[in-house]
């Protein structure tokens, strides 16, 4: 993977990332989200982010001021019902906070800083489609990222804020600026908390072909505690959820064919067919790796992995930077043929956008 300076021309991967984007949006940060219930106490989360209602330039006239800082994310706080406007990397160290733990390796904390801030990137270039109130282009949920302020985040660390912000902020500090791009274009940055020891074909999950978001060996998601989980639900609530009924003394093993992935592609229940991505929303499943069978009036569920499985895996990232790994080699590992770039381009059209906006209001 070579660093590039990001020029922003555009190329046919902007129309498909445009198309994309709408399927991604709600599924990049969920199973990140769902990681956080086993790192410990919310309090073990981290970040430098400081909300502001009201960005305005340094008047002192001392110092030029930093470009990148200029750079303001308007972010709609769901549970408040308030947009607030949040400096570009306060806003991405914030996004780390909630979505990994910050225990992790520093080179995965730094992985999860640059795909957050390619996300943001993202956004920057479709903002009109976010259909978000006031100007936000992005909400703090799982339907784009999860973010938390500072004063949120300090209140959760509790006696170790000090100890845990000064380690989010060297992670987005040391990746300052940079976005993973594939043909010049901010790339979907989607992740997700555990494989199955693979991840997923963007087409295998979304139906969608993503050159870049293809199967890669993921083998370090073994130390995950979410790797393997085991749910019971009755045959009643199976049919239900479903809408089928389950033949007596059906096999459920049966009729089942596999992704590249090592994930259910379909499987067939009497004469009803079903993507594995379906029977693992229906059921809430960690998975859709997963192996049923009947037991009594009961169907007893196994799954390996946790979340959709498509791009980064963070269990993964953390276990390629214990073995000496850098973010650069996690990225490259997780994304296929993508470069690091220097993001000017979408930035600054942002702010230029924002400044039009503001003129004419």
């Amino acid at each position: 993977m070579r660093i590039s300076k990001l020029q922003g021309r555009a190329t046919p991967l902007k129309k498909m990332a445009a198309a994309i984007l709408m399927f991604t949006g709600s599924l990049i940060v969920l199973p990140a989200l769902l990681v956080l219930l086993f790192s410990g106490s919310e309090g073990e989360e981290a970040t430098s982010s400081e909300t502001m209602e009201d960005t305005a330039p340094d008047a002192s006239g001392e110092q030029e001021s930093d470009p990148e800082s200029e750079v303001v994310v308007p972010v709609y706080r769901d549970a408040q019902d308030t947009v607030d406007h949040v400096e570009l990397e306060e806003y991405v160290a914030g996004v780390v906070s909630a979505e990994m733990p910050s225990d992790f390796e520093m080179e995965a904390l730094k992985a999860q800083a640059l795909v957050a801030r390619t996300f943001i990137a993202q956004q920057m270039e479709f903002a009109e489609g976010a259909d978000l109130p006031g100007d936000a282009i992005v909400s703090d949920t799982t339907a784009h990222q999860v973010y938390k302020s500072s004063e949120e985040l300090e209140q959760e660390w509790g006696a170790d804020a000090e100890e845990t912000k000064e380690k989010i902020t060297e992670a987005v500090e040391a990746t300052a600026g940079e976005i993973i791009t594939y043909e010049d274009t901010p790339i979907t940055a989607s992740f997700f908390s555990t494989s199955n020891g693979y991840t997923e074909n963007a087409e295998d999950y979304w139906e969608a072909s993503v050159p870049y978001l293809q199967s890669v060996e993921s083998p370090w998601d073994v130390d995950s505690p979410r790797y393997a989980n085991t749910i019971s639900y009755t045959v009643e609530e199976v049919e239900q959820q479903l809408g089928v009924e389950i033949p007596e003394g059906e096999d459920l093993s049966a009729n089942k064919e596999k992704t590249e992935g090592d994930r259910v592609e379909t499987v067939t229940i009497g004469d009803t067919s079903f993507q594995g991505r379906e029977i693992r929303e229906a059921l809430d499943l960690d998975s859709s790796d997963f192996e049923w069978q009947l037991d009594g009036d009961e169907i007893v569920i196994h799954t390996k992995g946790w979340g959709h499985g498509v791009g980064m895996s963070q269990y993964g990232a953390d276990g390629m930077a214990q073995e000496g790994m850098n973010y650069r080699e996690i990225v490259d590992h997780y994304y296929h043929d993508v470069e690091i770039s220097e993001d000017q381009a979408h930035t600054e059209a942002f702010v230029h956008h924002q400044e039009e906006e503001e003129k004419e209001s």
